[in-house]
């Protein structure tokens, strides 16, 4: 037949074959057909055809393929928008000065201190470092009687400040010595005692109202501070003292008057020195007794260690010691 002439492969010399216009129409038709049942089948689409790197069998596909406006945009930014001035909340121990509005910061557990001329000192500090100058501002607050979050309990010390939650760092800061600085010049030193909570921002520090009113009036309620760490002159001795109830079976142990800022504690037991864990009422704790009564290792930020012995379990006594540590 005519039709079968047409199956046969081109030669040469000979125009091109052409497909009757009825065989098109008809091909046509059929494709036509099978897309509408594959598109109107249930879970039918384009989703069904995968190529390499597709989800293997048994997941499921959602979605276009191609990326919306919103997945294809930049990543969103933070926002600079100014938050509402915070209500005041108590500072450990004193009732604190409302601050003043302040814009949106990052958490106080993410954000860090601004530090500034860093020293490689201090191999076993934490956010406050030896060498290092850190921005930020002052409120204040009334000290009372002194007491605070770092259990030292009353002094009659009135230049001492209360330090930043994420500064504070599970009381690392406590008995740290800071020197703090204004633009005009004037400076003090103050003694870390206490803990400030929210809203008190990273690099914050909260003076005592006596501290406060030799850089500005109290009435001007927050001022910009440049403050660093200190290791003071000092004529006085480490303290050790036990806190109540502690036994031979439970203890916790705290170090007193300690010149620079204790890393770590440890009680020998056994022939072996047990590092105690610190809680953020700055004693360190053995939860099973070991080492209570024994010898104590106290560690500075610094590395230096000194051994304190003779130290009997009397809840509340602050006994001293012969040994300080070095100034740096």
């Amino acid at each position: 037949m005519a039709a079968s002439s047409h199956r046969r492969s081109r030669r040469p010399g000979r125009g091109p074959v052409r497909v009757p216009v009825v065989t098109v129409v008809a091909v046509a038709a059929v494709a036509l057909v099978v897309s509408l049942v594959v598109a109107f089948r249930p879970g039918g689409g384009s989703d069904d055809v995968r190529e390499a790197g597709a989800p293997a069998a048994g997941a499921r596909v959602s979605g276009s393929a191609t990326p919306t406006t919103a997945e294809t945009s930049a990543s969103p930014k933070p926002s600079t928008s100014t938050s509402p001035s915070p209500s005041p909340s108590p500072t450990a121990g004193g009732t604190k000065t409302p601050p003043a509005t302040r814009s949106a910061r990052p958490s106080a557990e993410a954000a860090a201190p601004a530090a500034r001329s860093a020293s490689g000192a201090g191999p076993l500090a934490g956010r406050i470092r030896p060498g290092a100058s850190y921005d930020g501002v002052a409120t204040s607050y009334d000290a009372g009687d002194g007491s605070g979050a770092c259990s030292y309990g009353p002094t009659s010390d009135v230049m001492t400040a209360a330090m930043n939650t994420a500064d504070y760092e599970t009381s690392k800061a406590c008995g740290a010595y800071v020197a703090v600085r204004v633009a005009g010049g004037a400076s003090i030193t103050v003694r870390i005692t206490n803990e400030c909570p929210a809203p008190c921002a990273p690099g914050q520090l909260d003076l005592s109202h006596q501290a406060f009113a030799k850089l500005a009036p109290l009435s001007t309620g927050r001022i910009p501070i440049t403050w660093s760490l200190l290791s003071p002159a000092t004529s006085d001795t480490i303290a050790i003292r036990y806190k109540t109830g502690s036994s031979q079976y439970w203890c916790g142990i705290q170090a007193v008057g300690h010149r620079n800022p204790v890393a770590r504690l440890e009680v020998r037991s056994g022939g072996s020195w047990i590092r105690l864990a610190r809680t953020d009422y700055n004693y360190f704790l053995s939860e099973n007794g070991t080492g209570c009564g024994g010898a104590i290792r106290l560690t500075d930020i610094y590395g230096e260690r000194l051994t304190v012995e003779g130290i009997a379990v009397r809840p509340e006594a602050v006994q001293p010691t012969r040994v300080q540590f070095a100034r740096h």
